[in-house]
């Protein structure tokens, strides 16, 4: 019975030690330039449907940590992310189409997927929302006003899959 009850304190109390999963792993071994193994757990997951593993896993093909540098990959994995409403996949596939990488240059395109992240208020951190922010109001200005009605309306009308 003291062992129950010493387990239970141990719980509530928070003293047990948390256990990571393979998504935490896989993001202290890319930490740590241990591409090998982040791309050994991040690919089941993201194949599986987890966003923030196809997030980690785009931004593996774009910058081309442990894989071939690929845009087209990257934008495909930032892709299921976003369209799950991953707000870090939104603002990386926004940026995607801002830069033309993977995709073809469509600023219409970028600034929805910087204003659905930006909705959001923010992704892993804050600093995903203020990224998003950021991006959205610098290439509204380059477009035109019909352009941007259009991408604030391609938002509005979004839903995640």
């Amino acid at each position: 019975m003291r062992l129950l009850m010493l387990i239970v304190a141990l719980l509530v109390s928070g003293a047990v030690p948390a256990v990571a999963g393979p998504l935490e792993d896989a993001v202290l071994a890319y930490a740590k330039d241990d591409y090998a193994t982040a791309l050994r757990l991040l690919r089941p997951l993201a194949e599986q449907g987890n966003a923030d593993a196809q997030d980690r896993l785009g931004l593996m093909y774009e910058k081309g940590r442990g894989v071939p540098q690929d845009f087209v990959l990257a934008a495909a994995w930032y892709r299921k992310a976003a369209e799950q409403g991953n707000a870090d996949g939104q603002v990386s596939l926004g940026g995607m189409y801002f830069s033309g990488h993977g995709v073809p240059e469509d600023y219409v395109q970028a600034h929805k997927w910087y204003n659905l992240a930006a909705a959001q208020g923010g992704g892993r951190d804050r600093l995903t929302n203020t990224v998003a922010i950021f991006f959205r109001d610098s290439i509204a200005k380059v477009m035109t006003p019909a352009q941007i009605a259009e991408a604030q309306k391609l938002a509005r009308e979004w839903k995640p899959k």
